[in-house]
């Protein structure tokens, strides 16, 4: 028996910074749902400690610069 996929829940952005988002990740994700749970996902994940912190700086910095944070 398979597990049913996770529920989903519709979220609103700028247009702009999904068009910037869009433009600089596309050649790297589907879509930029997929871009977005991948950030998600790699902000929860429960090993983000082990970042240290400079990368966790320069991650939180790309992300502000986005406008993600």
């Amino acid at each position: 028996m398979t597990t049913p996929p996770p529920a989903r829940r519709p979220i609103t952005l700028p247009e702009d910074l999904c068009a910037i988002a869009e433009q600089r990740f596309l050649s790297r994700f589907n879509n930029l749902e997929t871009l977005l749970e991948f950030v998600l996902r790699e902000l929860t994940r429960n090993d983000a400690e082990a970042l240290d912190r400079a990368e966790q700086a320069i991650l939180e910095k790309r992300l502000r610069d986005l406008g993600y944070i």
